[in-house]
């Protein structure tokens, strides 16, 4: 196994701690902002962007590469890494969430998630078996088991039966598994109850996987439930494992995830908001498309190191956005992607020299949505 995880420096006043997981293409400082490249690229950016940005792991979308280009495909290609050219490690998540935000176009049984698919309405079955399949053969570096996503709000009943069946699942995947070169990851469920978030925590961490992600969360909740919820799940799953917050990439939300013990997180956020007009900054966001923003001559953020910043102002920013010219998604996607990553990098700072509890108060009491 080529996979081991490395606690470094705990912060003394939180759960916040400094860790290197050790994958085949490289290793990877803790805690992590894992940029998304769906469908094997991170929108509006090149390999080499998303390196300047810092980017130690990116993520590939199961669901999404299983239905273009296909994963045997990229199996004959040599693997996702060969396909897209990327050197570093690769997480893919199950292409689970996407399954479950068909509404309509899905059905769940006990074997599997039945689906059509949202390109030409075939069908289609993802099985925990089938899920590992395709993982399988896109080689990535950190697999995740199919679960379920339970949706906000949802009634206890509904969400202790989900919750179950997830656990089922997990083991599947476990038992599915044949390639010693991927880590499989679990995935914690039970909605916004606590007693049932604790048991899941207990159940996949008796699964043994070789990390643990939490899901269902950032799904509608009050960000206060949400901070509930990682403090219960947090407490249980084993300390010597990374653990991963599921689709979460807010700036303040990173601060309290790592506050609360989490080593890894990813979101489409930053592309996302990028190709509307939307710039991240310290205090929360800029949205630049606005004409206050017509004649500022500043860079979006006076201290940060990317390249939009260095070279390029809000107003010409803006001046790209409003005519969408391609560019404008492009300089805001490199700005946002290095943003959070440069936030990442100075919380593992604050941690190794003790100084987290102070950071994290300065920056949460200046911070706004």
């Amino acid at each position: 196994m080529e996979f081991n995880f490395r606690v470094e420096k705990r912060d003394g006043g939180s759960k916040a701690r400094t860790g290197v997981l050790h994958t085949p293409h490289g290793e990877i400082k803790t805690p992590v902002f894992m940029p998304v490249g769906t469908q094997a690229t991170v929108k509006a950016m090149t390999n080499d962007q998303v390196l300047h940005a810092g980017a130690q792991i990116i993520l590939g979308n199961t669901y999404h590469l299983y239905m273009r280009p296909g994963h045997e495909l990229i199996r004959e290609a040599g693997g996702l890494h060969q396909f897209m050219n990327w050197k570093k490690p690769i997480l893919t998540d199950s292409g689970g969430f996407q399954v479950f935000s068909l509404g309509d176009l899905r059905k769940l049984t006990e074997e599997g998630a039945a689906f059509q698919s949202h390109l030409d309405g075939s069908r289609h079955m993802f099985t925990p078996e089938k899920v590992v399949e395709i993982e399988e053969a896109l080689g990535s570096d950190i697999m995740m088991v199919l679960d379920e996503c339970t949706p906000y709000p949802a009634d206890f009943d509904y969400t202790k039966h989900s919750m179950e069946r997830t656990h089922r699942w997990a083991k599947r995947c476990k038992d599915a598994q044949t390639r010693g070169d991927q880590a499989l990851f679990g995935i914690v469920q039970g909605g916004m109850y606590p007693d049932l978030r604790k048991r899941s925590a207990e159940e996949i961490a008796k699964l043994d996987f070789i990390g643990n992600a939490i899901g269902g969360l950032s799904v509608g909740e009050p960000k206060p439930m949400m901070y509930e919820m990682l403090d219960v799940v947090t407490d249980v799953l084993p300390e010597e494992k990374p653990r991963y917050l599921m689709g979460v990439g807010t700036a303040d939300c990173l601060v309290e995830g790592v506050a609360r013990g989490v080593d890894m997180f990813d979101c489409v956020l930053q592309t996302r908001i990028a190709r509307n007009g939307t710039a991240l900054v310290r205090n929360g966001k800029l949205v630049i498309r606005n004409a206050e923003y017509a004649k500022d001559f500043r860079p979006i953020d006076e201290t940060c190191d990317c390249y939009a910043c260095k070279n390029h102002t809000r107003a010409y920013i803006r001046h790209l956005v409003k005519t969408n010219e391609i560019l404008g998604a492009i300089l805001l996607s490199i700005h946002n992607t290095r943003f959070t990553i440069r936030l990442m990098e100075e919380i593992h700072g604050h941690i190794e020299a003790g100084t987290f509890g102070e950071f994290r108060r300065e920056f949460m009491d200046n911070f706004r949505l």
